[in-house]
This record gives C-alpha cells, structure tokens and sequence, in this order.
C-alpha cells in the first residue's frame, strides 16, 4: 500500500493496511480518516475516500484555484497489463515504467500501436515507480526499496543509486529531478549524485495536498497525478501552491477494469505542444488539449 503523510513515514505491519490520518484543512473541518485504497495484493479496496475530500476541496477553492476540463485530440492502444507508474516522451518515443512486485517492468513504445520495442524486467523484488530523464540517462524509481536505476535508451541498466524515502512519481526540470514519496512533499535532487537539494510542500490555499503521484513537468509548472482521483494537480515548482486542476473525470470508464486502474500517466511532447495521459491498466492513452472550465 501507499502511505500519506506530512513526513512520508513508514507504517509498520498491519498498520500498512489502515491511513492513521490525513490532514487537511478544509471547510468540512478536521481529521479525516479512512481505510488505504492499497495497492497491489489488496484485491477490495476502498474507492477512495481522497477522491472525494479532493473533489469538495476543488469546488470550495474553483473561484480562486483555476478548473480545467479537457477535450481528446487523439486515442491510442495503451496495453492493459501496464501497471503505469511513470511515463515520459523523448524524441519520439514513449517510456514507461511499469509496477507490481514480479512484474515490474521498463518501456520503450510505440506511440501509435502501443507496442514495446524494447522491454527491460526488474527483479521480482522490486516494484517499478516513477520515470524521469536527465542528459540522455533514463531513472527509474521504485517503492519501497529505497533503490533507483539508470538506463540508456536502449534501456541498458547503467547504474543504480539509493535514497531515503519510498519512490512515487518522478520528472525533471532544466536544473534538478523532481521528486515525490506520496506525501505532500515534493523533492529537488542534484542529478549527477540524486541528492536532495530543496523541498516544498504541496498545498491548495493552505491545504496539504497528499497522494502526490506520477509526475511531468511542463512550461514552468509540475503535473502531478493525485492518486486515486481523476485530478491533476498544476504545481509551483517555487512554492508548492496550486496553480490549477485538471478534472479527468469521464475520460476512460468501464466496469471492466481492475479496481485499481486509476488514472496514473502523464507525459509532454515539447516539440509537438501534445499532453498525454493514461492508467493503471488502461487499454487506451489519450493525447488531450486543456479547456478552462
């Protein structure tokens, strides 16, 4: 299971399968508790407490915090036994990092057919997170492991490294590698040695923000999944504040998906000005244009 948390710790045994809290300062008031979602092994979880306090929290903040809605550009095959944790485009190409403990992969894809060119398997161990890209060298996160790794392009593995949190959702700036361990908190790293440098704290008008998940960065502003919602968070990278949210509510909707194909994927062709996003699971990826609500 994934945690939340100002200080991203830790829960020990059977206490990995409850949130003891999530804080958040809003007009409904107080603390506010309820059972994790999970993640993968945890075949009934709830779905999903957050969504909603996010949802009240939105339509508390919508004349101060902009609302985004979207409109699909394209569609394309996304395949369904992706457990997408981390996405990114480069020069053509989709990578994609993919999860779950014995199947955690890393991608290199077609954008058109959805299909792996190349596919590199993480030990069974491991479970793939977050995706970045620095200087040609592709980084991988995992969850729990505290370890990363370095890829070429031809997802050779070049290197690993290790850190002190769990891994969540990573991009890159022009200067640092960005960072989150599912909490509120957001981390700088120096790229060449992955050490952080700086942090903020995610908020919306002086509520924290946590579930922070995968992550892109575009013209100045972090996206960044929350997860177990249909939001995109648009973040100061100077600040933490909330700059906007993109509701994806409607965007993929079927009974047949797992229930923990959450909207998870975000990725940005600078070149072409085209956003991407997809799931966890989701047999299709959409290129959309933002439309201000």
């Amino acid at each position: 299971m994934k945690k939340i948390g100002r200080q991203g710790y830790k829960l020990p045994g059977v206490a990995r399968l409850l949130w003891t809290t999530v804080t958040l300062t809003l007009s409904i008031g107080g603390i506010l508790q309820h059972t994790s979602p999970g993640r993968a092994g945890n075949p009934h979880p709830k779905r999903y407490a957050y969504s909603d306090v996010i949802k009240k929290m939105v339509q508390r903040n919508v004349h101060r915090t902009p609302v985004y809605g979207y409109r699909v550009v394209n569609e394309y095959p996304h395949n369904p036994t992706s457990f997408t944790q981390g996405l990114l485009y480069d020069k053509g190409f989709l990578y994609e990092s993919t999860g779950l403990y014995g199947k955690s992969t890393i991608r290199k894809v077609d954008v058109a057919t959805g299909k792996a060119l190349r596919t590199q398997r993480l030990p069974a161990r491991y479970f793939g997170e977050g995706l970045g890209i620095w200087k040609g060298r592709l980084v991988q996160l995992t969850w729990r492991s505290r370890t990363g790794f370095v890829y070429d392009k031809d997802l050779n593995k070049t290197g690993e490294f290790a850190y002190r949190t769990e891994g969540w959702g990573m991009t890159q700036s022009e200067k640092s590698m960005i960072m989150s361990d599912g909490s509120d908190i957001l981390r700088f790293w120096e790229p060449a040695r992955f050490k952080e440098v700086g942090r903020v704290r995610v908020h919306d008008h002086g509520s924290p923000i946590g579930f922070i998940n995968e992550l892109e960065y575009i013209k100045g502003e972090i996206y960044a999944n929350i997860w177990g919602t249909d939001y995109i968070a648009r973040i100061s990278p100077d600040t933490g504040k909330i700059l906007g949210w993109i509701d994806l509510s409607g965007l993929l909707t079927s009974s047949r998906l797992p229930t923990e194909a959450v909207l998870n994927g975000i990725a940005y062709d600078r070149e072409g000005d085209r956003l991407f996003v997809t799931g966890k699971s989701w047999p299709r990826l959409f290129e959309i244009k933002l439309v201000p609500n």
